[in-house]
């Protein structure tokens, strides 16, 4: 078990040399061993749930093996209730995303070993528990996602990968300066990336000295650090690149972006600003609310402006991650579980409804549900595709927040833990539920019901292939809708000893 994480984090590598070692033309090929690679690698996710101890907030399954010895550079792994949930929610969507791409047919080794080094750059995000590490990790990302957007994406792919690409870069640089900042602070001993020794507000009283001007450390520095983690959530005004990024993606990194890596943002304040920078944290808390709460109204009036069905779930996501947002301000036991629930709940209904846009899109080739003339896009969708409109109603509800499914539970618990700090903020926030259902059921109203189209007559259900990728989310939204406890007990440990250091400060 002591190398588990290794071999969870390095199998995709060892697909990608699979994958490329592939004879030309052997494109079924390709796709059958990215397929075995990602269900082995989501097995062994669920061996490392089955083996996790979740009475225990200490990192499990530590690796610390000196890498860079010469700056204490460490290849250091671990996995605690916090990161746990967002690995098995990775290896569950990369294994669903390679069953979705079977029909990609465009230079399939290099679309199948792109979609593996981007699973194995985001477990090396997850995992890292050194700062320069997940750094490295953090930046090879960026190159998987830009060519899958730039190379195999829609009519504008070009712009929306490097409009992707510059804003992640730009957030990056902060925290590029912000972790050098740390190395010097610390005095460039054996701590100065162990991202845990790092943690505890050890810099409170700490001053640095910028263009003449001093400033308090943690808190100019928790800003690098939470701007650079803001533009992946994205937090407004932040979010501009991601309508662009979704809409030009192929659906299954549309679903990767919406389903991890917008979680990769939050998961950076919980595993670095927050930890490293709890007086900062807690001061800016209200800022970090209302910076939530806004994502909320903002992105939810955004989507109810749409007519493309894909910008539409786009905005969306901005609006769910605000209620992240607003469960992270709230810096209580209720709000951070609602929030790290949330983002697994989000991943896994995102998920379904960029899936199901893709499916869609094979029949259709276009995504409007009203065109720019004024007709309608799709009509009577219900009648035509009764097994896909199922399969819809269950993701359109779980996003919607329907008690009995995924996304009521960790929203609930949300409002719980931020109503008694920001008593007016989630009063506003609950009207973003009202904008959430009344844009989805515009939606659904609008492509599902009436009489069919004479162009949707001639669209086919969904298939075995596509029962069989969609049918683990739809199980995943009704059970963790029903029982959360398995998820919220992982999380419980790791999540109450950060919101004990949070009150201290």
């Amino acid at each position: 078990m002591e190398n588990l994480l290794s071999c969870i984090l390095w199998l995709p590598v060892v697909g990608i040399v699979a994958v490329l070692c592939t004879p030309k033309g052997k494109d079924n090929a390709v796709r059958w061993i990215s397929l075995a690679v990602t269900t082995i690698t989501f097995v062994l996710t669920l061996v490392l749930y089955c083996n996790f101890d979740t009475s225990m907030s200490e990192m499990q399954f530590a690796i610390k093996v000196p890498w860079i010895k010469a700056f204490h550079i460490f290849y250091s792994l671990g996995v605690d209730g916090i990161s746990l949930p967002m690995i098995i929610l990775t290896s569950l969507l990369f294994a669903i995303c390679i069953m979705s791409s079977w029909t990609i047919t465009k230079s399939v080794k290099g679309y199948f070993a792109l979609l593996l080094m981007l699973e194995s750059s985001v477990f090396g995000v997850f995992m890292s528990l050194d700062f320069f590490l997940f750094y490295v990790y953090w930046e090879i990302m960026l190159l998987p996602m830009f060519f899958l957007i730039a190379v195999w994406g829609g009519e504008n792919r070009e712009y929306a990968a490097i409009k992707f690409f510059l804003y992640t870069f730009f957030g990056s640089i902060l925290m590029l300066v912000g972790m050098v900042a740390l190395y010097y602070v610390t005095g460039q001993s054996s701590s100065s990336f162990d991202i845990l020794a790092l943690q505890g507000g050890n810099f409170t009283n700490e001053m640095v000295s910028i263009f003449g001007y001093d400033f308090h450390f943690n808190k100019l520095f928790f800003w690098f650090m939470f701007i650079g983690f803001a533009i992946k959530v994205p937090v407004f005004p932040f979010h501009t690149w991601l309508p662009h990024a979704h809409v030009q993606a192929p659906t299954a990194v549309s679903v990767i972006l919406a389903g991890v890596l917008l979680k990769m943002g939050t998961y950076g304040f919980l595993r670095i600003s927050f930890p490293i920078f709890p007086e900062a944290s807690v001061h800016y808390s209200t800022a970090i609310a209302v910076l939530g709460v806004v994502n909320v109204i903002y992105g939810a009036m955004c989507a109810m402006a749409q007519t493309d069905v894909k910008k539409l779930i786009a905005y969306s996501s901005v609006s769910h991650m605000g209620f992240v947002m607003l469960g992270l301000a709230a810096m209580t036991v209720q709000g951070m579980n609602g929030a790290v629930l949330q983002m697994f709940n989000h991943g896994t209904s995102t998920a379904m409804m960029f899936l199901l846009v893709g499916i869609l899109y094979e029949r259709s080739h276009h995504r409007w549900i009203i065109r720019p003339d004024g007709t309608k896009g799709f009509g009577g969708l219900f009648t035509q595709l009764p097994n896909y409109s199922i399969i819809f109603i269950i993701g359109m509800f779980a996003s919607l927040g329907l008690p009995g499914l995924s996304g009521f539970i960790s929203e609930a618990l949300i409002f719980l833990g931020i109503y008694e700090r920001f008593t007016t903020i989630t009063v506003i926030a609950v009207f973003g539920l009202l904008l959430g259902a009344a844009y989805l059921l515009w939606m659904f109203k609008r492509m599902f019901f009436g009489e069919v189209i004479e162009e949707c007559k001639s669209y086919t259900d969904v298939n075995a292939r596509e029962i069989f990728y969609m049918l683990p989310l739809c199980i995943a939204v009704v059970v963790f809708g029903v029982y959360p406890t398995p998820i919220l007990d992982i999380m419980r440990a790791s999540v109450g000893e950060l919101v004990t250091l949070l009150s201290r400060f």
